[in-house]
């Protein structure tokens, strides 16, 4: 398919349904799998991971999301980024009230006690404090209210987000000293944010939009 016809394709009236529906799978199979009883000896613990592992991808898609867009000059891309960025806060919020559904049983006050003394639990709620902001500002009259330069100023809070959830993946596995798939991650958003990084650097790259 050559690259009109993708962005053809990308412009058509399905296309955000179909990713929408595309995001939304991972969630009901992960329903099913814990009603079937499928996700193995401990069943809690592989929905909280799983619900975190949905969380990074949607957050590397997000952040990949300018860099196709300018690479490959696919503007239509752009139309995809905001859905993706609700993905990502979903995800994230399923994550958080998997813990504290399954480790703390909904007790706010050991929730309290026990963010500050695990600091991947720690990063990891500083994280979604930050979702939380960007998805509560992902609307356009947000953005009216906020003015475009504030509001872009907050949304590229993403990046720190970034950050914080790879501090958070690395402390979760560093108690049993699998780095693995944190090294995976780690490259592929250090290639995203070296991009960016280069783009913002580079004289050609100063007339290029910076909006997250």
């Amino acid at each position: 398919m050559d690259r009109a016809a993708l962005q053809r394709a990308l412009l058509h009236p399905l296309a955000k349904p179909l990713v929408f529906t595309l995001w939304l799978l991972p969630f009901v199979w992960l329903v099913w799998a814990a009603v079937a009883d499928r996700l193995g000896a401990n069943p809690a613990e592989a929905l909280i991971r799983s619900l975190g592992d949905w969380t990074l991808r949607a957050l590397l898609l997000v952040l990949l999301v300018t860099p196709l867009r300018i690479t490959f000059r696919m503007p239509a891309l752009a139309r995809f980024r905001r859905m993706l960025g609700v993905f990502v806060f979903f995800y994230a919020t399923l994550h958080w009230l998997a813990y504290v559904w399954f480790d703390m049983g909904f007790v706010w006050a050991d929730v309290v006690a026990d963010i500050p003394k695990r600091p991947f639990i720690l990063v990891g709620s500083l994280a979604w404090l930050l979702l939380l902001a960007l998805a509560a500002t992902s609307f356009n009259r947000a953005i009216r209210a906020l003015g475009a330069p504030r509001w872009q100023a907050l949304h590229r809070a993403v990046y720190a987000i970034a950050v914080l959830a790879l501090l958070h993946f690395f402390w979760m596995r560093a108690g049993k000293n699998n780095f693995q798939e944190v090294a995976v991650y780690a490259a592929l958003f250090a290639l995203v944010l070296g991009w960016r990084l280069w783009r913002r650097l580079a004289p050609q790259g100063s007339s290029v939009s910076s909006r997250i």
